[in-house]
């Protein structure tokens, strides 16, 4: 799929690895809506140049979803794609010197992290599906975000992981079935990048995750997050594939 002119929809997009994209995309002549809970910033505002709009969007909630999904057709006539950065973290062990793990922490963070990216996914694909085919027959891409900690996954993040593991088990079975709408489904799990769900992390742990990264040994940067997202929208091949982007990074059990 080329990007020009094509129309997105970007939840988290207004920091972070979604920011990064917005950024990436409107660089491109793409267009469409930030769904975010939070506005965007001025800079990125200016940035994109009325080319990406703002939609307020708890991506948990299919009316919320289903409202931004029809302000985007509305405004640009469709949806071709949807990247899904948006996200919680949450970190705490599983019997803790305070006792068991909050039960209603590990429920939003899986409700948050997994179910509104399934939320998303279907809803949008429901959308798309309607789409006139291009000369390939491809309708959509649907490009959503796991982590590293979805396979490695370190003491105390157990919500975290759990949710990013069904994100990323979510992928085949999407592509898979998809596919018969010409549809594409991929995944990103990357690893410790510049962001601020990482700013939470203490200083010493930010380090140390750099220091562990083989090469380059250093924290990922949003842009080279949203220079993977812009290839797999623009390579055709790549579907049902979980791809990570982590400088060869292993996490350590804590």
């Amino acid at each position: 799929m080329q990007i020009r002119d094509r129309t997105f929809v970007v939840a988290g997009g207004s920091s972070g690895l979604g920011a990064a994209c917005v950024h990436e995309l409107a660089a491109q002549q793409g267009r469409g809506m930030i769904a975010d809970l939070r506005p965007p910033s001025e800079e990125l505002q200016a940035a994109v140049d009325g080319r990406f709009g703002h939609h307020q969007t708890d991506i948990q909630d299919g009316d919320a979803v289903r409202s931004l999904l029809q302000a985007t057709v509305e405004r640009w006539e469709a949806v071709d794609c949807v990247i899904i950065c948006a996200g919680v973290l949450h970190a705490e062990r599983i019997v803790g010197s305070d006792g068991p793990f909050d039960l209603a922490a590990f429920r939003r963070v899986i409700d948050v992290n997994l179910v509104g990216t399934f939320n998303l996914l279907r809803l949008a694909a429901d959308v798309m599906r309607r789409n006139e085919p291009d000369e390939t027959g491809e309708r959509g891409v649907i490009v959503t975000t796991a982590s590293v900690a979805a396979f490695e996954g370190q003491i105390g993040q157990a919500a975290y992981s759990a949710s990013k593991g069904g994100v990323a088990a979510l992928t085949l079975p999407a592509a898979r079935e998809l596919g018969r709408y010409g549809i594409r489904v991929c995944c990103v799990a990357p690893g410790a990048f510049e962001t601020p769900m990482l700013e939470q992390a203490p200083a010493k742990v930010r380090e140390t995750l750099a220091a562990q990264t083989p090469f380059p040994p250093r924290l990922g940067r949003p842009d080279e997050f949203a220079a993977l997202v812009r290839h797999i929208i623009e390579n055709p091949m790549l579907n049902g594939a979980i791809i990570r982007l982590d400088g060869a990074l292993r996490m350590p059990a804590r």
